[in-house]
C-alpha cells in the first residue's frame, strides 16, 4: 500500500508559493507524519495556524514548528510570504431551474436550502423529492449533481449509506397473527438498537477481511468500534418490522401474487458513517470557504488526498451498511429455520459517480433520496402503521434518476412532543394492529407526511410492484438519541 503523504497540492493550497519554502515544509510536515508525531489533518491544521499568525509557534520552546515559524517571520519582515487572503468561492447569481415534486407538501426551508445547492460554482443539476424537509446543508429529498470530481460530505449526509432491505419469506401473511409472540420474540433476540448498541456473536464478518480497512488512518481507527456494532440498528427512525406484503400478479419475479410474510429493516453505517462524516465535513469546510447560508455544502476535490480518502470511507461505509442488515436479516433467517425467497435492498445517503442524460460525467448526490434509474429495484416506507412500497424505477432523467426514500417529516421532533397526543398514537396502533416495541411520540405516525401523497407525486418516477403494512415494528428505546 502506498504511504500516505502531505502533497506539494496541499502545503501550495495553504498559500505557499515560493520553492524553498514549500520543500521546507514539505521536509518537516512529511517527517512528523512519518514518524506518527501527529495524523496528516493535524499538521495541515496546524501549517494553516502558523501561516496565519507564526508568532505562537515561534515562541513555543522544543515546538515542532518552532523553525518553520521563525523562518516565515523572518521572510515577512523582508516583504516576503506575506499572509494570502482566503479565497471564497462564489455562488452563482441565478438559480438553475431544478424540478420539485410535490412542492405542495414540501416546506419553504427545504426549498430555500436546495436553492442555495444549486447556485454552488460545482453544481450541475438538481432536484428535490416529494418527501423534502429541511436539513442539514442539502434539504433531506434533495438530489445533487456536482462536477465529477468533486463530493460534498455533508450532501451525503452524516449516517453514510443509511438503506433500507426487505426480505420475502414463503409464509402466509396471517403467521403474523397466528405466531406473533415467536415473532416478537425473534426482533427481541436478534436486534441490537442504540447509540452504543453492539453485538457479541456474528452470522458473517468477510467484511473486515478486506485491505481496504487498513488504507488511512482514519478507517484504521474506526475499524473495531465498526465491527462490534455489525449487525446493530440506530436510533431515531430505524427500525426492524415484520409485516404484510402483498404482491400484485407478475410484479416480482418468481413469486406468485399474494400475500406473504415479510422482514424490512432501516438503519446505516453506525459509529463509523457517522464519525467518517464528522471527520471530512469538517476538512471540507476547512479547505473550501463558501458564503454563511452554503458553508455546510463545502466539498472536497477527488484530485486530492482528502477527496480520495473520503471516497474510499464512503464506499467502505456503504458496504458495511449493507453487512448490517444482512446480520439482521440472516440471523432471524436462522432462527426462523427459513431462507427468505426474495431479498430487496436499496441505500440513501450516498454519492455516485453517473452520467446526465446528455452524456455528462457528475457526481450525484442522493441525501434522503435513492436511485431510481430504470429497472431499479428499491424500498419507499411509509410510517409505523402506514404502508411502505417495492417499487421499480423508470429512469427519468429530469429527476436524475431518483425517488423519495420514505414519506418524510411533516413536523420536528420537538414540535412532535409538544403537539402529538399519545392517546391519539396508541388508538391507532390498535386501529392498525400494530405492535410496538420502543420508539417515542417523535416517531408517531402523525409526524409524517401521507405517504399515499407522496407516492402519487412520484407517479412519473416510480412504478409500484408491492405494498408493505407493518404490523411487529421495533425501534430504539424512547430514551435514546436520535441519529438518523
Amino acid at each position: 500500500m502506498e504511504k500516505i503523504k502531505i502533497s506539494n497540492n496541499e502545503l501550495t493550497a495553504l498559500g505557499i508559493n515560493d520553492v524553498k519554502i514549500l520543500e521546507n515544509f514539505s521536509r518537516v510536515a512529511n517527517g512528523l507524519l512519518k514518524h506518527g508525531v501527529m495524523d496528516k489533518e493535524q499538521i495541515l491544521a496546524n501549517l494553516e495556524a502558523l501561516i496565519d499568525d507564526p508568532m505562537p509557534y515561534a515562541l513555543k520552546k522544543g515546538g515542532k514548528f518552532k523553525n518553520l515559524a521563525e523562518a516565515v517571520i523572518d521572510l515577512r519582515k523582508e516583504g516576503k510570504f506575506l499572509k494570502q487572503p482566503r479565497t471564497t468561492f462564489a455562488l452563482k447569481q441565478e438559480i438553475a431551474d431544478f424540478p420539485v415534486y410535490g412542492i405542495e407538501h414540501i416546506e419553504v426551508g427545504a426549498l430555500a436550502q436546495m436553492k442555495t445547492a444549486v447556485k454552488l460554482p460545482i453544481a450541475v443539476a438538481g432536484a428535490l423529492m416529494p418527501d423534502a424537509h429541511q436539513g442539514y446543508g442539502l434539504p433531506i429529498g434533495g438530489v445533487l449533481a456536482t462536477t465529477a470530481n468533486t463530493i460534498i460530505p455533508f450532501a451525503v449526509g452524516v449516517d453514510i449509506a443509511c438503506r433500507m432491505c426487505l426480505s420475502i419469506f414463503d409464509l402466509p401473511a396471517g403467521v403474523v397473527d397466528t405466531e406473533n409472540d415467536m415473532l416478537k420474540s425473534l426482533l427481541l433476540n436478534h436486534t441490537h438498537f442504540g447509540i452504543g448498541g453492539v453485538t457479541k456473536t456474528h452470522f458473517d464478518t468477510s467484511l473486515f477481511d478486506r485491505p481496504t480497512w487498513s488504507e488511512t488512518k482514519t478507517i484504521r481507527n474506526l475499524k473495531d468500534k465498526a465491527y462490534a456494532q455489525l449487525g446493530t440498528s440506530g436510533t431515531g427512525n430505524h427500525f426492524v418490522e415484520w409485516g404484510e406484503l402483498t404482491v400484485a400478479d407478475g410484479a416480482l419475479e418468481g413469486i406468485p401474487a399474494g400475500n406473504y410474510l415479510a422482514l424490512l429493516s432501516h438503519s446505516g453505517s453506525r459509529g463509523f458513517g457517522g464519525n467518517i462524516a464528522d471527520h471530512y465535513s469538517k476538512i471540507a469546510m476547512s479547505k473550501t470557504k463558501l458564503p454563511q447560508e452554503a458553508k455546510h455544502l463545502a466539498w472536497l476535490n477527488l484530485d486530492n488526498d482528502e477527496g480520495q480518502e473520503y471516497w474510499i470511507a464512503m464506499n467502505l461505509a456503504g458496504d458495511y451498511a449493507s453487512a448490517n442488515h444482512h446480520e439482521i436479516h440472516n440471523k432471524i433467517a436462522r432462527a426462523l429455520n427459513l431462507k427468505p425467497i426474495m431479498m430487496i435492498e436499496n441505500h440513501h445517503n450516498f454519492a455516485w459517480k453517473e452520467q446526465l442524460a446528455d452524456g455528462t460525467e457528475v457526481m450525484v448526490h442522493r441525501k434522503g433520496a435513492t436511485p431510481a434509474g430504470e429497472g431499479v429495484l428499491g424500498i419507499i416506507p411509509g410510517s409505523m402503521s402506514t404502508p411502505g412500497f417495492v417499487v421499480r424505477g423508470k429512469g427519468d432523467a429530469t429527476s436524475i434518476n431518483s425517488a423519495s426514500h420514505g414519506a418524510g417529516r411533516l413536523m420536528s421532533r420537538s414540535a412532535a412532543f409538544k403537539t402529538v397526543d399519545p392517546k391519539v398514537v396508541a388508538a391507532n396502533l390498535v386501529d392498525k394492529r400494530i405492535t410496538l416495541i420502543g420508539s417515542d411520540l417523535d416517531e408517531a405516525p402523525m409526524v409524517y407526511k401521507d405517504i399515499h401523497a407522496v407516492m402519487a407525486a412520484q407517479h412519473d418516477l416510480v412504478d409500484v410492484l408491492a405494498s408493505f403494512q407493518p404490523r411487529i415494528v421495533r425501534m430504539a428505546d424512547a430514551k435514546e438519541k436520535p441519529e438518523d
